[in-house]
């Protein structure tokens, strides 16, 4: 079985990641993520067919908890307002928070979070390229939704085009609902505050901010039940196919590396050293007259016999 690397199990990283690689390329993956998800946007009639047979098939597993919910957030100001601040701002705020305080309390995980985090949000991308979503609020009147974002809008920057500032409705896609990233994020937020988080807080905020969340986005009418479940599931996807993104990446760096680096100088062929003059000697070759070094117990071991005609001239001096 593949070994799975988790983000609280990394290795500590050769080096300490710098926030100016990093906050482009988070801007890069984020920018890639919103044209792609403007850029997807199918059939509205698909849309609906889809949401309406998510809604039926809630229905049939009496699962169906967001009329009640959608409901009571309509009926209560004191519950429907705040919730739809947190729909439309906390996504969006919670999120970079929680990766900044990895990147400076938990340097060690932050690659395999952060690569978890683009993972998952990438398969996202996949679910609503193929199969795109009518949210509740967007359906016939008759199945009994309301749109608490547009029933509330006069509170907050939004009109009745989901968290969009007024106006600019046309830059986001309405029918991306499938599955939630609202509640795959606060999940992915919840998972690291309940494992690096040091206090007690924290590690409440950890359980209560995803499920609050998924409360959320159905009170509002802005995701199924199951949008939720899809939601979970696409983050647990991300999360077991993180450590082989960490590796292919490493191997891609590697490779970069080893490409720029300049070919090393091929090796000149071996020649013999050079005496003076262009001369050459070779181990154990002496030259006449030359004299002997004496180890300490008085051998030659480096010294060639002596020819009789040098004795004969050492001997007369």
């Amino acid at each position: 079985m593949p070994h799975t690397e988790t983000p609280g199990t990394e290795a500590a990283p050769s080096s300490r990641p710098r926030w100016w690689t990093e906050l482009p390329l988070i801007v890069l993956v984020y920018a890639c993520y919103s044209v792609g998800r403007l850029l997807v946007r199918g059939s509205v009639s698909d849309a609906v067919d889809h949401g309406l047979a998510l809604l039926h098939a809630e229905q049939a597993l009496y699962l169906n908890a967001e009329h009640p919910l959608n409901r009571l957030f309509t009926r209560e100001p004191w519950l429907g307002v705040p919730a739809d601040f947190w729909y439309a701002s906390l996504h969006y705020v919670v999120t970079p928070a929680v990766l900044i305080w990895v990147f400076r309390a938990h340097a060690a995980h932050y690659r395999a979070a952060r690569t978890w985090l683009m993972t998952s949000t990438f398969i996202g991308l996949i679910g609503f390229t193929l199969l795109p979503t009518c949210p509740p609020r967007l359906l016939a009147p008759g199945h009994g939704f309301v749109d608490t974002m547009a029933h509330y809008s006069s509170y907050g920057w939004w009109g009745g085009e989901a968290s969009a500032p007024r106006g600019l409705g046309g830059m986001t896609n309405q029918y991306a609902a499938m599955p939630s990233l609202h509640v795959g994020w606060a999940l992915w937020c919840g998972v690291l505050l309940w494992r690096h988080g040091r206090t007690r807080w924290a590690k409440a905020a950890g359980v209560l901010y995803p499920l609050i969340t998924t409360l959320v986005v159905m009170g509002t009418a802005n995701h199924y039940f199951l949008d939720a479940v899809a939601g979970a599931a696409v983050m647990g996807a991300g999360f077991l196919l993180a450590p082989y993104v960490l590796r292919a990446a490493a191997r891609a760096r590697a490779l970069f590396a080893a490409a720029r680096k300049p070919a090393a100088a091929a090796p000149s062929a071996t020649r013999a050293p050079i005496v003076s003059a262009e001369c050459q000697t070779s181990a154990g070759e002496r030259f006449p007259r030359q004299r002997e070094q004496r180890t300490a117990s008085g051998d030659r071991p480096d010294a060639a016999p002596a020819s009789a005609g040098d004795s004969a001239a050492a001997a007369t001096r």
